[in-house]
């Protein structure tokens, strides 16, 4: 598994001073895209070869959130390619190896020029060497939605937002949902599907729903009514 060490730093920290929920996204993004990097195939040879890796789906499940100044190691491996879909995993232990979190996520490989998806060059394919799937509790890909959701503010896209595919990174995406859920709650699993890019200048729209299973559905519409991202939450049991 491909890996780097690092710190827990204040600027990542909520209000009871441990890792944030979307700071937790960001390391794993981080480490996939170091990953790719180091291997000769991040975002330059992407470029150039008018590809673009999208991301359909997170599943994260968090064991514990770690606090300011613990040393950390982060961790990737791709685990199956089906045309043009690639699975990878993710991993976040504290020193003493121990699991603080994993992840398992699911990308789709785009033309850039035409917006179809494409298989992996066998430069790829070679380039990401396959490893065994990640042991954790898979959930489904769809999350269902819930009925009666409620309307929440709008939100106009900033250029803080996007990244260097130019539109609404997927980490942006999850912290809009949660700044629309209105209220703190223990997160274990955070679970999103992407539906449609979002770029500067579009708005989206928040619709929120708190279930009875400690659940929460916050689903993210375009002026269209068009769904662009679902997020679920699943809360701590007490």
């Amino acid at each position: 598994m491909y890996s780097y060490k690092s710190r827990i730093r204040y600027s990542e920290l909520d209000e009871t001073g441990h890792l944030r929920l979307e700071s937790l996204l960001d390391y794993f993004q981080d480490c996939s895209t170091f990953h790719s990097e180091d291997i000769g195939l991040g975002v330059e040879y992407l470029k150039g070869q008018h590809l673009v890796w999208v991301m359909s789906s997170w599943q994260i499940v968090i064991e514990r959130f770690p606090a300011l100044g613990e040393m950390v190691t982060v961790g990737t491996a791709p685990y199956e390619f089906k045309g043009f879909v690639g699975f990878r995993n993710f991993l976040m232990t504290d020193e003493e190896g121990k699991r603080l979190a994993c992840a398992n996520t699911i990308w789709s490989l785009l033309d850039t020029r035409t917006g179809k998806p494409v298989r992996p060059s066998d430069e790829m394919v070679k380039g990401y060497v396959l490893e065994p799937k990640l042991d954790m509790d898979y959930a489904p890909r769809r999350i269902q939605l819930p009925e009666d959701m409620v309307k929440q503010d709008a939100i106009q896209i900033k250029r803080h937002h996007l990244d260097t595919n130019h539109h609404v990174n997927n980490g942006q995406f999850v912290r809009i949902a949660l700044d629309a859920l209105l209220e703190n709650c223990r997160v274990r699993q955070l679970r999103t599907e992407y539906k449609k890019q979002v770029m500067l200048g579009d708005v989206l729209i928040p619709y929120t729903k708190k279930l009875e299973d400690r659940r929460y559905v916050i689903v993210l519409k375009d002026e269209g009514d068009n769904i662009c991202c679902i997020v679920e939450l699943q809360e701590e049991r007490n």
